[in-house]
């Protein structure tokens, strides 16, 4: 499987961030990172592409994604990343991709990074829209500017671009408030699993590790994501297993023990009772 670590190695400008920003008429890639970011691959950063008009479609995690007039598609590292061949003539957009040591340096904490399985796509008013385009020319500019500019100003911009996205993706989902407490705790619960993601790893413990009872964290993580922390484990394992199955060419019983499943045919019919498909179904869709 392709990784996507290498675009932000060459980071425009002279900032030291790991930032880059490309649009419609200008996509500051060499020819290899285009080729490479035309295959799937797992993402290292976090990427933005905001259509101001037109259409793009994606595929993340084997999901085809429309992205349509003054709307924005987020993607999130280790997410499998597809983009489209080419895009429409007449279509106007604006790419960026960052780092997480970038997105440390920023002095807010941002649902959207943070809830994707609230939905990965956000719609905007033409105001909000053209509001967006200022943003995203502006970092373009800055990022890409002859002269030296401080590492302090493309932060800012960058602080201003994802706020603005996180309100208006806040406005319909009202409880996912970084002052939120409850939602605070889901976040660590989030990273929790990232951070030890496999089948050997329990409610009681990652309940241990936040220092929540484990019908607390059952009220938490349920309130947010509809399902029962085991559940969202559980889920959350089968989708990495998915991503491997499909793109590592690894085989099914390596994919279970990677993922500290110690049978693998219990692994099997788990993925099967989890997505509705056996392995050997789901390899076969295109």
């Amino acid at each position: 499987m392709q990784d996507s670590k290498e675009i932000l190695q060459h980071k425009g400008g002279e900032s030291g961030l790991g930032v880059r920003i490309s649009s419609d008429d200008n996509h500051h890639l060499t020819e290899k990172e285009y080729q490479l970011l035309l295959r799937p691959h797992r993402m290292r950063f976090f990427f933005l592409v905001f259509v101001q008009t037109g259409s793009l479609t994606y595929t993340v995690d084997m999901n085809k994604m429309d992205v349509s007039d003054n709307q924005l598609l987020f993607v999130l590292p280790n997410q499998i990343f597809t983009p489209p061949a080419s895009a429409p003539s007449d279509s106007r957009y604006f790419k960026m991709g960052f780092d997480e040591k970038t997105l440390a340096l920023l002095p807010e904490t941002f649902a959207f990074l943070m809830t994707p399985d609230a939905g990965q796509k956000v719609q905007f008013d033409p105001e909000q829209g053209t509001r967006l385009v200022t943003i995203f020319q502006t970092l373009n500019k800055l990022l890409y500017s002859t002269a030296q500019v401080a590492p302090e100003i493309i932060l800012a911009h960058l602080n201003v671009l994802l706020t603005e996205i996180n309100c208006t993706y806040a406005t319909s989902r009202p409880n996912l408030r970084a002052g939120n407490a409850k939602w605070s705790k889901y976040i660590a619960f989030k990273l929790a699993v990232e951070n030890n993601l496999s089948a050997e790893n329990s409610v009681q413990e990652v309940a241990q590790q936040l220092a929540v009872s484990t019908n607390r964290l059952y009220g938490i993580v349920k309130g947010f994501s509809g399902l029962s922390p085991k559940e969202f484990m559980i889920h959350r394992l089968m989708t990495e297993a998915g991503r491997r199955l499909r793109y590592s060419g690894t085989s099914v019983k390596e994919v279970a023990y990677e993922l500290g499943f110690n049978d693998p045919d219990y692994f099997s019919r788990l993925f099967k009772k989890n997505t509705g498909r056996s392995i050997s179904e789901f390899l076969s869709e295109k």
